[in-house]
Protein backbone atom coordinates (compact mmCIF):
# COMPACT_ATOMS: atom_id res chain seq x y z
CA UNK A 1 0.00 0.00 0.00
CA UNK A 2 1.25 3.46 -0.89
CA UNK A 3 1.18 6.25 1.66
CA UNK A 4 -0.26 9.71 1.14
CA UNK A 5 2.68 12.08 0.72
CA UNK A 6 2.34 15.81 1.39
CA UNK A 7 5.33 18.08 0.81
CA UNK A 8 3.49 21.29 1.72
CA UNK A 9 1.87 20.50 5.04
CA UNK A 10 2.52 24.09 6.21
CA UNK A 11 1.44 25.66 2.94
CA UNK A 12 3.85 28.04 1.22
CA UNK A 13 5.71 28.88 4.41
CA UNK A 14 8.33 26.13 4.17
CA UNK A 15 9.10 26.46 0.42
CA UNK A 16 9.42 30.25 0.63
CA UNK A 17 11.66 30.15 3.71
CA UNK A 18 13.68 27.30 2.18
CA UNK A 19 14.26 29.25 -1.04
CA UNK A 20 15.32 32.33 0.95
CA UNK A 21 17.82 30.22 2.87
CA UNK A 22 19.30 28.88 -0.36
CA UNK A 23 19.50 32.38 -1.86
CA UNK A 24 21.17 33.74 1.28
CA UNK A 25 23.79 30.99 1.29
CA UNK A 26 24.27 31.41 -2.44
CA UNK A 27 24.66 35.18 -2.15
CA UNK A 28 27.31 34.90 0.55
CA UNK A 29 29.12 32.07 -1.21
CA UNK A 30 29.17 33.73 -4.63
CA UNK A 31 30.29 37.06 -3.17
CA UNK A 32 33.22 35.30 -1.51
CA UNK A 33 33.97 33.48 -4.78
CA UNK A 34 33.99 36.76 -6.68
CA UNK A 35 36.30 38.30 -4.09
CA UNK A 36 38.62 35.29 -4.35
CA UNK A 37 38.90 35.88 -8.10
CA UNK A 38 40.06 39.44 -7.45
CA UNK A 39 42.66 38.98 -4.72
CA UNK A 40 46.19 37.67 -4.88
CA UNK A 41 48.34 35.80 -2.43
CA UNK A 42 47.31 33.60 0.47
CA UNK A 43 43.88 35.21 0.92
CA UNK A 44 42.34 33.36 -2.04
CA UNK A 45 41.95 29.94 -0.34
CA UNK A 46 40.46 31.64 2.73
CA UNK A 47 37.77 33.35 0.67
CA UNK A 48 37.07 30.14 -1.24
CA UNK A 49 36.78 28.12 1.98
CA UNK A 50 34.32 30.67 3.36
CA UNK A 51 32.37 30.51 0.08
CA UNK A 52 32.22 26.71 0.28
CA UNK A 53 31.00 26.67 3.88
CA UNK A 54 28.41 29.41 3.30
CA UNK A 55 27.01 27.84 0.14
CA UNK A 56 26.94 24.32 1.58
CA UNK A 57 25.29 25.51 4.80
CA UNK A 58 22.68 27.49 2.90
CA UNK A 59 21.81 24.54 0.65
CA UNK A 60 21.63 22.12 3.57
CA UNK A 61 19.43 24.52 5.58
CA UNK A 62 17.14 24.93 2.57
CA UNK A 63 16.68 21.17 2.25
CA UNK A 64 15.76 20.52 5.86
CA UNK A 65 13.57 23.59 6.21
CA UNK A 66 11.63 22.24 3.24
CA UNK A 67 11.59 18.76 4.80
CA UNK A 68 9.84 20.11 7.90
CA UNK A 69 6.79 20.42 5.64
CA UNK A 70 7.11 16.84 4.36
CA UNK A 71 4.70 14.37 5.93
CA UNK A 72 3.29 10.93 5.22
CA UNK A 73 -0.31 10.72 6.44
CA UNK A 74 -0.19 7.07 7.46
CA UNK A 75 3.26 7.04 9.12
CA UNK A 76 5.23 9.49 11.29
CA UNK A 77 8.56 10.62 9.87
CA UNK A 78 11.78 10.63 11.91
CA UNK A 79 15.42 11.36 11.05
CA UNK A 80 18.73 9.73 11.87
CA UNK A 81 21.10 12.28 13.36
CA UNK A 82 24.41 10.87 12.05
CA UNK A 83 23.22 10.64 8.44
CA UNK A 84 21.77 14.14 8.65
CA UNK A 85 25.17 15.51 9.71
CA UNK A 86 26.82 13.49 6.93
CA UNK A 87 24.61 15.22 4.36
CA UNK A 88 25.84 18.62 5.63
CA UNK A 89 29.47 17.51 5.29
CA UNK A 90 28.81 16.21 1.77
CA UNK A 91 27.28 19.53 0.75
CA UNK A 92 30.20 21.61 2.05
CA UNK A 93 32.92 19.34 0.64
CA UNK A 94 31.52 18.71 -2.84
CA UNK A 95 30.29 22.26 -3.38
CA UNK A 96 33.69 23.42 -2.12
CA UNK A 97 35.53 21.35 -4.72
CA UNK A 98 33.55 23.00 -7.51
CA UNK A 99 34.08 26.48 -6.07
CA UNK A 100 37.84 25.95 -5.67
CA UNK A 101 38.11 24.84 -9.30
CA UNK A 102 36.48 28.04 -10.51
CA UNK A 103 38.39 30.09 -7.95
CA UNK A 104 41.76 28.95 -9.27
CA UNK A 105 40.99 28.28 -12.94
CA UNK A 106 38.64 31.20 -13.56
CA UNK A 107 35.36 31.09 -15.46
CA UNK A 108 36.81 29.45 -18.53
CA UNK A 109 34.74 26.86 -20.36
CA UNK A 110 36.42 23.75 -18.96
CA UNK A 111 36.59 25.15 -15.41
CA UNK A 112 32.91 26.14 -15.46
CA UNK A 113 31.85 22.77 -16.82
CA UNK A 114 33.88 20.85 -14.24
CA UNK A 115 33.13 23.13 -11.29
CA UNK A 116 29.43 23.45 -12.13
CA UNK A 117 29.05 19.71 -12.57
CA UNK A 118 30.71 18.91 -9.23
CA UNK A 119 28.74 21.65 -7.45
CA UNK A 120 25.47 20.39 -8.91
CA UNK A 121 26.31 16.81 -7.98
CA UNK A 122 27.12 18.03 -4.48
CA UNK A 123 23.64 19.54 -4.19
CA UNK A 124 22.10 16.29 -5.43
CA UNK A 125 24.25 14.19 -3.08
CA UNK A 126 23.22 16.31 -0.11
CA UNK A 127 19.54 15.96 -1.05
CA UNK A 128 19.43 12.20 -1.51
CA UNK A 129 21.71 11.52 1.46
CA UNK A 130 19.30 13.63 3.51
CA UNK A 131 16.48 11.46 2.22
CA UNK A 132 18.39 8.36 3.37
CA UNK A 133 18.31 9.86 6.88
CA UNK A 134 14.52 9.54 6.95
CA UNK A 135 13.05 6.85 9.17
CA UNK A 136 9.43 5.78 8.74
CA UNK A 137 7.34 2.63 8.60
CA UNK A 138 7.75 2.27 4.87
CA UNK A 139 10.14 2.32 1.93
CA UNK A 140 10.92 5.30 -0.29
CA UNK A 141 10.63 4.65 -4.01
CA UNK A 142 11.88 6.96 -6.77
CA UNK A 143 11.01 7.64 -10.39
CA UNK A 144 14.35 7.30 -12.19
CA UNK A 145 13.62 9.82 -14.94
CA UNK A 146 12.50 12.51 -12.49
CA UNK A 147 15.59 11.88 -10.36
CA UNK A 148 17.80 12.35 -13.43
CA UNK A 149 15.92 15.55 -14.26
CA UNK A 150 16.53 16.88 -10.75
CA UNK A 151 20.29 16.30 -11.11
CA UNK A 152 20.32 18.11 -14.46
CA UNK A 153 18.49 21.07 -12.90
CA UNK A 154 21.09 21.25 -10.12
CA UNK A 155 24.08 21.07 -12.50
CA UNK A 156 22.76 23.64 -14.99
CA UNK A 157 21.71 26.16 -12.34
CA UNK A 158 24.94 25.73 -10.35
CA UNK A 159 27.02 26.31 -13.50
CA UNK A 160 25.04 29.47 -14.27
CA UNK A 161 25.56 30.72 -10.71
CA UNK A 162 29.33 30.18 -10.85
CA UNK A 163 29.49 31.92 -14.22
CA UNK A 164 27.62 34.93 -12.82
CA UNK A 165 30.00 35.03 -9.85
CA UNK A 166 32.93 35.46 -12.21
CA UNK A 167 31.48 38.41 -14.10
CA UNK A 168 31.61 41.07 -11.35
CA UNK A 169 29.54 43.56 -13.34
CA UNK A 170 27.57 45.12 -10.56
CA UNK A 171 24.91 44.26 -7.96
CA UNK A 172 22.41 42.96 -10.51
CA UNK A 173 24.81 40.21 -11.51
CA UNK A 174 25.33 39.30 -7.86
CA UNK A 175 21.57 39.12 -7.30
CA UNK A 176 21.18 37.04 -10.46
CA UNK A 177 23.86 34.61 -9.35
CA UNK A 178 22.30 34.30 -5.89
CA UNK A 179 18.89 33.58 -7.39
CA UNK A 180 20.45 31.00 -9.73
CA UNK A 181 22.06 29.20 -6.80
CA UNK A 182 18.83 29.40 -4.82
CA UNK A 183 16.88 27.99 -7.75
CA UNK A 184 19.53 25.28 -8.22
CA UNK A 185 18.96 24.03 -4.69
CA UNK A 186 15.19 24.63 -4.44
CA UNK A 187 14.44 23.44 -7.98
CA UNK A 188 16.51 20.31 -7.47
CA UNK A 189 14.83 19.65 -4.11
CA UNK A 190 11.24 19.89 -5.25
CA UNK A 191 11.95 18.10 -8.53
CA UNK A 192 13.52 15.29 -6.53
CA UNK A 193 10.61 15.22 -4.10
CA UNK A 194 8.22 14.86 -7.04
CA UNK A 195 9.95 11.54 -7.76
CA UNK A 196 9.23 10.16 -4.26
CA UNK A 197 6.52 7.70 -3.34
CA UNK A 198 6.21 5.74 -0.09
CA UNK A 199 5.31 2.04 0.07
CA UNK A 200 4.05 1.33 3.59
CA UNK A 201 5.06 -1.84 5.40
CA UNK A 202 1.64 -2.18 7.01
CA UNK A 203 -0.47 -0.55 9.67
CA UNK A 204 0.71 -2.94 12.37
CA UNK A 205 4.47 -2.40 11.94
CA UNK A 206 6.87 -1.16 14.55
CA UNK A 207 7.31 2.63 14.48
CA UNK A 208 10.59 3.68 12.93
CA UNK A 209 13.34 4.71 15.34
CA UNK A 210 14.62 8.25 15.14
CA UNK A 211 13.84 11.81 16.15
CA UNK A 212 10.88 13.83 14.95
CA UNK A 213 11.52 16.61 12.40
CA UNK A 214 10.91 19.44 14.87
CA UNK A 215 12.99 17.88 17.67
CA UNK A 216 15.95 17.16 15.40
CA UNK A 217 15.99 19.76 12.63
CA UNK A 218 15.21 22.96 14.52
CA UNK A 219 18.21 22.68 16.92
CA UNK A 220 20.47 21.51 14.08
CA UNK A 221 19.52 24.47 11.92
CA UNK A 222 20.74 26.86 14.61
CA UNK A 223 24.39 26.07 13.82
CA UNK A 224 24.31 26.70 10.04
CA UNK A 225 22.11 29.78 10.53
CA UNK A 226 24.59 31.22 13.01
CA UNK A 227 27.40 30.56 10.57
CA UNK A 228 25.50 32.28 7.76
CA UNK A 229 25.05 35.34 9.98
CA UNK A 230 28.77 35.33 10.75
CA UNK A 231 29.63 35.01 7.06
CA UNK A 232 27.24 37.87 6.34
CA UNK A 233 29.07 40.04 8.86
CA UNK A 234 32.39 39.25 7.15
CA UNK A 235 30.94 40.15 3.75
CA UNK A 236 29.45 43.34 5.18
CA UNK A 237 32.94 44.60 6.07
CA UNK A 238 34.50 43.07 2.98
CA UNK A 239 35.53 46.30 1.25
CA UNK A 240 37.30 47.63 4.33
CA UNK A 241 39.08 44.33 4.90
CA UNK A 242 40.24 44.00 1.32
CA UNK A 243 41.51 47.53 0.87
CA UNK A 244 42.76 48.06 4.41
CA UNK A 245 45.83 45.83 4.30
CA UNK A 246 48.76 45.54 1.96
CA UNK A 247 48.54 41.76 1.99
CA UNK A 248 45.35 41.74 -0.03
CA UNK A 249 46.17 43.63 -3.21
CA UNK A 250 43.94 43.02 -6.22
CA UNK A 251 45.56 41.16 -9.07
CA UNK A 252 46.03 42.70 -12.48
CA UNK A 253 43.15 41.05 -14.27
CA UNK A 254 39.43 40.78 -14.63
CA UNK A 255 37.34 37.94 -13.20
CA UNK A 256 37.28 34.88 -15.38
CA UNK A 257 40.99 34.82 -16.22
CA UNK A 258 42.92 31.85 -14.79
CA UNK A 259 44.86 32.74 -11.69
CA UNK A 260 48.12 31.42 -13.13
CA UNK A 261 48.18 34.25 -15.65
CA UNK A 262 48.08 37.00 -13.06
CA UNK A 263 50.75 39.42 -11.89
CA UNK A 264 50.28 41.23 -8.60
CA UNK A 265 50.53 44.99 -8.57
CA UNK A 266 53.46 44.66 -6.19
CA UNK A 267 55.28 42.05 -8.23
CA UNK A 268 58.06 43.03 -10.57
CA UNK A 269 57.61 42.44 -14.24
CA UNK A 270 59.86 39.78 -15.70
CA UNK A 271 62.77 41.04 -17.81
CA UNK A 272 61.20 39.60 -20.95
CA UNK A 273 58.22 41.94 -20.60
CA UNK A 274 60.26 45.11 -20.14
CA UNK A 275 60.23 47.18 -23.28
CA UNK A 276 63.57 48.76 -23.93
CA UNK A 277 64.10 51.70 -26.23
CA UNK A 278 65.90 50.75 -29.44
CA UNK A 279 69.58 51.64 -29.58
CA UNK A 280 70.29 54.82 -31.47
CA UNK A 281 73.15 55.26 -33.88
CA UNK A 282 76.00 57.48 -32.60
CA UNK A 283 75.74 61.04 -33.64
CA UNK A 284 78.24 62.13 -36.20
CA UNK A 285 79.86 65.47 -36.48
CA UNK A 286 78.53 68.15 -38.79
CA UNK A 287 78.85 67.30 -42.44
CA UNK A 288 80.73 69.87 -44.42
CA UNK A 289 79.17 70.72 -47.70
CA UNK A 290 81.43 70.72 -50.71
CA UNK A 291 81.13 73.77 -52.90
CA UNK A 292 82.38 73.86 -56.38
CA UNK A 293 84.88 76.55 -57.02
CA UNK A 294 86.00 77.74 -60.34
CA UNK A 295 89.27 75.77 -59.88
CA UNK A 296 87.36 72.50 -59.35
CA UNK A 297 85.26 72.84 -62.40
Amino acid sequence: MHGTVDGFSYGLVTPVVACLMACLGGALGLHCTTRALLVAGSWRPGWLALASAATGSGIWSMHFVAMIGFTVEEAPVHYDRATTYASLAAAVVMVGVGIFIVGYRGTTGSALFTGGTITGLGIATMHYLGMVAMRLNGTLEYDTLVVAASVVVAVVAATAALWAAGQDRGPLWSVGGSLAMGLAASGMHYTGMAAVSVRLHGTGGTPAAGESPAALLVPMLAGPLSFLLLAGAVVLFDHRMVTGGAARIPAERKPGVPAGELVSHTARRPPSRIRRAPARAPRRGPVRARFRTPQNR
